[in-house]
């Protein structure tokens, strides 16, 4: 028991390592290239802050661990959503532009509501591994063109993060790519040492796979997510804390959960639509309203979203 606890905690500190060396490594390799910072504040820090999920995910799709992957995927967007942005609110109001209310926030809730459908027949299989990568890939290409579009203010919020973010880089692609390689290992390493013991504890303890992967390994591997939007925020940069945030969900199930699923079909539990995700869409559809409110998220909405988390965390903890 001890071992696997050890494993448990190692894991998630070496994945947060390996995060922000990854993410640190590809953003300033991408600067080098001249890569515009909104694409790489868009694609690159909010996917890359979500690498501990897609490896924690796959190694455990991979083992036959399906419930710990889906545990692990929902509850990081439950984390996100309800301890993250809740918690950054508290610190410093986020005030956020109409365009992520208008479309950041619909698509995060259609790719949420997206698992319904998909995960009827209780099996997230390849075919709907598919459907979620072309989803994440529509995605993608709306960002894309969709840059351009973008008000000045906000161009410049993400010109001053990665101007910060990169700071240090003098342009020598190796190191770049060492941080990148680094990264990728320590990520691989952590991945391995979080499933081995997330599944170790779960057995010894009697508690299923998809708690432990909701709550532990979910907080543990979201801690990418809370250093940047946190970083963003103290930094006055809102759009940014708020785009990490709903970037990171978007893309912990069209990405995270479409991979898995290529890997292994992935069986769903009738349990996990009714409880788990019907929680993550309910926390996500409250972001809706709290948004609207003057395009700002004020102190007293971030402690709705803590209290929210709480209950809802405590809810799904009890027996079924």
């Amino acid at each position: 028991m001890i071992l696997s606890t050890f494993l448990l905690v190692a894991g998630i500190g070496i994945l947060y390592f390996g995060a922000d060396w990854l993410v640190r490594g590809a953003a300033r390799l991408a600067a080098s290239l001249g890569v515009r910072p909104i694409v790489v504040g868009l694609t690159v820090v909010s996917f890359g802050t979500s690498a501990p999920e897609l490896v924690v995910c796959t190694m455990a799709s991979w083992g036959g661990n399906g419930d710990l992957a889906l545990g692990n995927a929902l509850g990081s967007n439950l984390a996100n959503i309800g301890l993250i942005l809740g918690l950054t609110a508290l610190i410093r109001p986020l005030d956020v532009a109409a365009r992520v209310v208008w479309r950041e926030v619909p698509l995060m809730l259609f790719v949420t509501a997206l698992l319904y459908p998909l995960g009827w027949d209780h099996v997230l299989g390849r075919l709907d591994g598919v459907v979620l990568l072309m989803v994440l890939t529509g995605y993608l290409l709306f960002v894309f063109r969709s840059v351009e579009e973008e008000a000045p203010e906000i161009l410049g919020e993400y010109e001053e993060f990665m101007k910060e973010s990169v700071k240090g880089s003098r342009g020598v692609p190796l190191k770049e790519v060492g941080l990148i390689v680094s990264g990728s290992a320590a990520l691989v390493v952590g991945g391995w040492a979080i499933v081995q013991g997330a599944v170790s504890v779960a057995g010894r303890l009697g508690i299923p796979q998809v708690i432990i992967g909701l709550t532990v390994v979910a907080i543990g591997t979201s801690l990418p997510e809370l250093a940047t939007s946190l970083v963003a925020a103290l930094r006055d940069e809102a759009d940014i804390a708020v785009g990490n945030v709903i970037g990171s969900n978007i893309f912990n199930i069209a990405g995270i959960l479409g991979v898995a699923s290529l890997v292994r079909p992935v069986v769903i539990d009738p349990g996990i639509l009714s409880r788990e995700l019907s929680s993550v869409l309910f926390i996500s559809l409250l972001v809706f309203p709290l948004l609207r409110t003057g395009w700002r998220i004020r102190r007293w909405e971030g402690a709705i979203l803590l209290v929210c988390y709480v209950g809802l965390t405590a809810w799904l903890l009890r027996p079924a």
